[in-house]
């Protein structure tokens, strides 16, 4: 049983004066000469100006965030310019005149630029403890004369690669070696070198379990923990020989749990058992972290022998909400900074209170927190072993030297490393410290006494709801019931393998004379099922069967077609995991990919129910004396020919938006994936479509396609698959056939040769991450996936060299297994032309990496070219698989150049922190698509509607608020409503 006092109130009064005695400490008065050398000083300048201008606080992060990517003074002053000169910011008159000029490489550009580096740089330096081994030496050495101890973290957020993750251990490894050598000539401090009588150890490392592993995932939790496991035992048992000890911070919230797995697994075992000199991180702002304390305690009673639980209130919390409102899944952090306040007292309380089974790190820079701390420590005489104080490396040195000076063990989060990897740390303590709810700036601005140290107050913490169409949430596979849920599918689906599904027919299963099969692509021995081919007869009389339901079709009320797809939609939303695993087996696509295809698929439904019923209304275009009415009537009937690619959602999205606007649909899918289609034809069906309303014909696209295709009763095609063939639609259904008293319309998407630009501004982490999952994210088989990378100059190698790095370590093989990251390609066909681009590729240009690849079934390994002409044919034609052509550039003129000349405008993409880069890409990068700071895959429906122009196809964008009109024609009518004279007429008696 958990040990917790209830009362609030047990502590209150010991807190309080607690607290009157800190804060008197760190709010002791500064002589005048030190506060005119601070006013002096840029660095407290810009901390300044920020904390009272908004906006200015963004663009001055913006710009700090870019500035370690700036080469030289003449980019610095250019930049600074760019994000400081926005509209939006109102500048202060001192930096107006920095900012006073017009050539970024004049001598006042110059001036201006050293001064802002250097001030950032002054800055960095507050809250980084130093860039090298010898700084951060000196550090430590200082902070024990303050009589404080030390927990050292290595900055460098993004490990994307297996090297970075074995260079992040070996980096950790060298730093206690050294710090080990160092420590044999420091003197001992009895205030933090023992307690109770115990030696403790001078020297602690924070780490990270997500740098120990590159493609850590929570998907993967086995692969995952063998993999990090292996690291993390090499470090323990080094710390062990030196006598120092580990701390395991807490990062985002994706990997909490499966953190807290490895870790209660690893610290059982009996080479680990009795060490308490190991620690973990609780975050505050977490909803369920008092849950996870508990379960903590729970554990180490088990264990037998304490660990260290560091409490903190959380660093992340901007980027959860976003990720939460971007997912729409429940939101895990408090809205309210006093909720997390409170949940950290609570969780305090409770900690220390159970001090027998875990030690206790406090870690705040909040008075009132540290102080309920040491009124519970006190008020219980808890031994000093048992607790200690934490606070981060220049955020609360009078509050450090106060608790300190009051008897306390103090320890400071100290992070060292390169300001480049440093400065999203830089950024996170930036932001704390400016923050309006922020304790150290309210202090700092010298808020009354007893506001400061109140007990904290929720009020009523308003729900972030994100806006616009609410988009179904993709699985969170960090939950590990859902994980169980999907590997339960993929057992359930392949106990229904092999079976035969037929074409239907005006509410009829047909048997036809010719099959197909449709096998794994992982593994082609493994049948998924067989497909009955449609005859041309069999697909006269499906054409005939719709022809004769359109009449009905089109005057069944909107609402009652808008229903039919509302519960479709259901229908798909209760069998997503089962969905998952046929996507998964029979077109070889991973399950969080496949996920996100079903999520599409119920989008689609949804957002066109709600679309037809917004088109339903018309337009009322009425004058005195005469209404006028602007309506919409369905074309008659469509057929749908549907990709391999995305076999579900891109399906269903044709297929309801031809059914919700009134036409009679036929789905002729890919034979590959006809399968998928036979089940979207079971949802359809099971969601109450009419029979002959909507008919599922699949059948050879070369013999059935073509015949339906050139058929005189067909009104509409919408077609998504390679060039050739939709050229081939397009001229085909132009012809007037005999009988035909029409002209068709075609929607056609065809692809693309999609090129991600990176500048010299980019950041490289996020670039590399984000061309990685572009490229070969479904082994580089989606339309709008990168097949070109244009580099520009100055970072052509580095990123070069860590791309493939990269991509090596990615993992390849059968998509039904959580750890793999690249599977197959469609067939034997594909993985032949693939191949025969690879050959041809290594005769125009210089071949940087050619992933091995499993024998079994159609893999391809992934593949980067690099010095690729960008006239080559591998930068030209579509490959449509994982396949990469990286392009030098001199300037970002010659980029945009590049990246424009080809044949395609599908998808774009631009990694960039440089103002007028972005804005030029948005005016003149011909894609329909542009994607910036991201990747270029996974449109959502109405958030990011997809399609092109060019020859990456013809029609209004998929998921988008003019799609549906493709569907429809347009009528007006309009009637003369007056007699003999007379009419109403609107606000006249």
């Amino acid at each position: 049983m958990v040990i917790q006092i209830d009362s609030n109130q047990t502590y209150e009064a010991k807190t309080q004066e607690i607290a009157k005695q800190l804060l008197a400490e760190t709010r002791q008065k500064r002589s005048l000469w030190a506060q005119l050398q601070d006013q002096m000083r840029w660095d407290d300048k810009l901390l300044a100006w920020t904390m009272s201008n908004p906006n200015l606080r963004v663009q001055m992060f913006r710009f700090i965030d870019c500035l370690p990517a700036l080469r030289s003074k003449g980019e610095i002053a250019n930049h600074l310019q760019q994000y400081l000169g926005d509209e939006s910011v109102e500048l202060p008159s001192a930096l107006k005149g920095v900012l006073n000029f017009t050539d970024p490489n004049t001598p006042p550009a110059q001036l201006a630029a050293t001064t802002i580096s250097k001030a950032v740089e002054t800055l960095a330096l507050k809250y980084i403890a130093g860039e090298d081994i010898g700084q951060i030496t000196k550090t430590v050495e200082r902070l024990r004369k303050e009589k404080m101890a030390f927990t050292i973290d290595l900055l460098g957020e993004a490990v994307i690669t297996e090297t970075e993750a074995k260079d992040y251990l070996q980096a950790y490894l060298d730093l206690m070696q050294h710090l080990s050598q160092q420590a044999k000539r420091w003197s001992k401090v009895p205030e933090i070198d023992e307690a109770d009588g115990e030696s403790l150890p001078q020297i602690q490392v924070s780490v990270k379990l997500t740098a120990f592993y590159s493609q850590f995932d929570s998907f993967d939790p086995e692969g995952s923990k063998a993999k990090v496991c292996d690291r993390i035992r090499i470090l323990l048992r080094r710390a062990e020989e030196l006598g120092a000890a580990v701390h395991f911070d807490m990062e985002q919230y994706k990997y909490k749990d499966l953190t807290i797995s490895i870790l209660q697994e690893l610290l059982l075992e009996e080479e680990f058992r009795t060490r308490t000199n190991l620690g973990v991180t609780l975050q505050a702002y977490l909803k369920d972290s008092e849950q996870d304390l508990k379960n903590w305690i729970e554990w180490a009673k088990k264990r037998g022998y304490p660990i260290t639980i560091r409490l903190v209130k959380g660093a992340y919390w901007d980027q959860e909400t976003i990720k939460s409102l971007q997912n729409h899944w429940p939101q895990p952090v408090y809205n309210d900074k006093a909720e997390t306040d409170l949940n950290f007292e609570r969780m305090t309380r409770l900690l220390l209170e159970n001090h027998q089974y875990l030690y206790a790190a406090i870690g705040s820079h909040n008075v009132r927190s540290q102080s309920l701390a040491c009124a519970i420590a006190e008020t219980l005489n808890i031994p000093r072993r048992r607790f200690e104080m934490q606070v981060l490396y220049g955020m609360g040195d009078q509050l450090a030297k106060a608790l300190v000076k009051r008897g306390h063990r103090v320890r400071v989060y100290s992070p060292y490393g390169d300001l480049l990897p440093g400065m999203a740390y830089l950024i996170r303590r930036l932001l704390e410290n400016t923050a309006n709810s922020s304790f150290l700036r309210q202090n700092l601005e010298e808020r009354p006494v007893d506001e400061l140290i109140a007990p904290p107050k929720v009020g009523n913490a308003s729900q972030l709801i994100s806006n616009g169409f609410p988009n179904a949430p993709d699985t969170d596979y960090a939950n590990s019931d859902l994980r169980n849920q999907a590997e339960k599918a993929l057992v359930q689906v392949r106990g229904e393998l092999g079976k035969t599904y037929l074409p239907l027919i005006n509410g009829e299963y047909i048997n036809t004379s010719q099959t197909v099969d449709s096998v794994n692509p992982s593994n082609p021995s493994e049948l998924i099922g067989k497909l009955g081919l449609l005859s041309i007869e069999q697909a006269e009389i499906a054409l005939k069967a719709a022809k004769e339901a359109f009449q009905g079709w089109k005057k069944t009320p909107v609402r009652v077609r808008a229903g039919i797809l509302r519960k479709a939609a259901e229908i798909m939303e209760r069998r997503r995991h089962e969905l998952n695993a046929w996507i998964c087996l029979e077109v070889g696509k991973v399950i969080q990919q496949a996920d996100a295809e079903v999520s599409e698929a119920i989008d689609f439904c949804r957002y066109y129910a709600d679309e037809m019923e917004r088109l339903d209304q018309g337009h009322i275009l009425d004058v005195a004396g005469e209404t006028n009415r602007y309506i919409y009537q369905p074309r008659g009937i469509a057929l749908v020919i549907s990709p391999w690619n995305f076999p579900f959602a891109i399906a269903v999205g044709m297929t309801v938006a031809a059914l919700v606007t009134g036409n009679c649909t036929l789905l002729k899918p890919a034979e590959t994936s006809s399968v998928i289609a036979a089940k979207i034809t079971e949802i359809l069906v099971d969601a109450g479509i009419p029979k002959g309303v909507f008919q599922f014909v699949p059948g050879k696209g070369s013999e059935v396609g073509a015949y339906m295709v050139k058929h005189p009763d067909v009104h509409l095609i919408a077609f998504t698959g390679s060039r050739e063939v939709g050229c081939r639609i397009y001229a085909d259904a132009a012809i007037l056939q005999p009988g035909q008293k029409h002209l068709k319309r075609v929607i056609a998407e065809m692809g693309g040769k999609n090129a991600i630009i990176i500048d010299e501004s980019a950041d490289l982490d996020q670039a590399v991450a984000g061309v990685v999952y572009s490229a070969f994210g479904y082994s580089g088989q989606k339309c709008s996936a990168c097949s070109r990378v244009i580099v520009l100059d100055p970072v052509y190698d580095a990123f070069v060299e860590r791309f493939v790095e990269a991509t090596k370590s990615l993992n390849i093989g059968p998509t039904d297994l959580p750890s793999i990251q690249v599977g197959p390609v469609i067939d034997a066909t594909a993985q032949a032309r693939i191949k025969e681009y690879i050959a041809l590729g290594k005769t125009e240009s210089e071949i940087a990496l050619e992933q091995e690849a499993p024998e079994n079934g159609y893999f391809v390994g992934p593949t980067i070219f690099k010095n690729v002409s960008p006239n080559a044919t591998i930068a030209q034609e579509e490959i449509f698989g994982p396949v990469v052509a990286v392009i030098r550039v001199k300037n970002f003129d010659e980029a945009l150049q590049v990246a424009n000349g080809t044949d395609y405008a599908l998808t774009g993409g631009l990694y960039s922190r440089t103002p007028e880069h972005i804005e030029r890409a948005n005016a003149e990068f011909e894609v329909g698509n542009l994607y910036i700071n991201r990747g270029i895959t996974g449109a959502i429906v109405s958030r990011q509607p997809f399609g092109g122009f060019k020859l990456s196809g013809v029609g209004s964008k998929a998921g988008g608020p003019d799609y549906l009109l493709q569907f429809l024609e347009p009528r007006h009518i309009s009637e003369n409503i007056q007699r003999q004279g007379f009419a109403p007429i609107e606000g006249v008696d």
